[in-house]
């Protein structure tokens, strides 16, 4: 029974077409630049030293991501980042801040620096690395968190994501809705050859 179930959900499952699939690893490709930014892949670190600056140094001070992602005991994050970014009077270099400001915690790394589009595309939607997280609270969290809108009001002297916050969630929107397809191995988001 437990399979004839299974079977009948599969066939139930609406079909993308071609076209709908294109559009939607043309969209991608818009979500890979910028997650793969510095103002998201700082923080998204294979290892336990979140990164600073477009040149993606090792943050100052051996700041470490700590058992839950806020830090080190004794020196959580928000030691130095506030709930907003600092007044410009402070100096290009203050620290930023947003509310929440923290990395993945350890268990839940969503680490993607250098990661080719299918592997970031496989991750991003992988609930057992995601925080558990479908489509839509995907969606959510990348048009509403503030954490995340920081990206593109980081203060001081910080380059901000260069892609529009609307273009950015209507690109993963338009992913998402066609199942969130990703590139083939080797390929770049839009399927060409990766460069």
């Amino acid at each position: 029974m437990m399979s004839l179930t299974v079977l009948l959900l599969v066939a139930c499952k609406p079909r993308i077409s071609e076209e709908q699939k294109a559009q939607a690893l043309t969209a991608f490709a818009t979500v890979e630049q910028v997650f793969q930014h510095p103002r998201c892949s700082n923080c998204h670190i294979p290892g336990d030293a979140p990164l600073q600056f477009d040149a993606q140094t090792p943050h100052a001070m051996n700041v470490v991501r700590g058992p839950d992602g806020k830090g080190a005991p004794g020196l959580p994050c928000s030691t130095c980042h506030g709930e907003q970014n600092s007044p410009a009077s402070y100096g290009p270099h203050a620290p930023p801040g947003a509310p929440h400001w923290q990395l993945p915690p350890p268990d839940q790394k969503m680490a993607w620096i250098g990661l080719p589009a299918d592997q970031l595309c496989a991750m991003i939607q992988d609930k057992d690395r995601n925080g558990g997280r479908d489509f839509d609270a995907l969606l959510k969290h990348v048009a509403e968190d503030k954490l995340v809108l920081w990206g593109w009001n980081p203060g001081g002297e910080r380059a901000p994501v260069p892609v529009p916050h609307d273009r950015f969630v209507a690109a993963f929107k338009t992913w998402a809705e066609a199942g969130g397809p990703c590139p083939s191995p080797g390929a770049n988001a839009t399927g060409g050859a990766a460069r």
